[in-house]
């Protein structure tokens, strides 16, 4: 058969640009949260999964953010649904953070917080560096108003506090008392061993648990 005789696509096969839908950001998250972390919605570990794609944010930040397994963070486990995430680093400002996805402060090179903050009720962000602090309330990963500067802590870094919206997840879903089901690497790890880790610990009542991941 001839390209000239090839048969041609059927009137239901055909489409053009305007069949293509692009999600926006959160939206994408949000429909196909699986692709991001592993497991979606329905899934009761999501809030375990959760916390190990915020460890490996940390062992494995974007490239201009730092190198792997070279920055050292804490996460603090404060409620079921609820942690915080310190990560010291250095940041480098003209006079403030970027903005990221919708004027907030988390945008690409964070994607991965910012996927986990869409998945919240609410979501702190604050950072720091030479002085000048700079912190921003949201609600899922749409700003809820400017950012705001503070008198920061010695040094650099972010802090970052989750909480986890619960309406649309199972009841049992919440962190795991075992933190050594937590994942900072995942399958595809390849970097070599640096001066980086993650420390977890629970404060829940009853908890008291923590674990070093590098």
């Amino acid at each position: 058969m001839t390209s000239d005789h090839l048969p041609g696509p059927s009137e239901a096969q055909r489409y053009s640009a305007a069949d293509i839908t692009v999600l926006e950001f959160d939206a994408s998250v949000l429909k196909c949260p699986g692709m991001y972390f592993g497991g979606g919605l329905e899934n009761p570990r999501l809030p375990a999964l959760l916390l190990s794609a915020a460890a490996r944010h940390a062992l494995h930040p974007a490239a201009r953010v730092a190198e792997d397994h070279s920055l050292a963070a804490e996460i603090a486990v404060l409620g079921d649904l609820c942690f915080n995430m310190t990560i010291s680093q250095q940041h480098v400002w003209p006079d403030s953070p970027s903005r990221g996805y919708f004027d907030s402060l988390l945008g690409p090179e964070w994607w991965l917080l910012a996927a986990i903050a869409t998945l919240c009720t609410t979501t702190t962000v604050e950072m720091w560096s030479d002085g000048r602090g700079f912190s921003q309330e949201l609600a899922g990963l749409r700003p809820l108003g400017t950012v705001q500067s503070f008198d920061p802590q010695a040094r650099s870094g972010t802090s970052i506090t989750f909480t986890i919206d619960g309406r649309n997840l199972p009841s049992s879903a919440a962190f795991p008392a075992d933190l050594g089901t937590i994942d900072a690497h995942g399958p595809d790890c390849t970097a070599a061993d640096g001066p980086g880790y993650v420390v977890i610990r629970d404060h829940r009542p009853g908890g008291q648990s923590s674990i070093r991941l590098a």
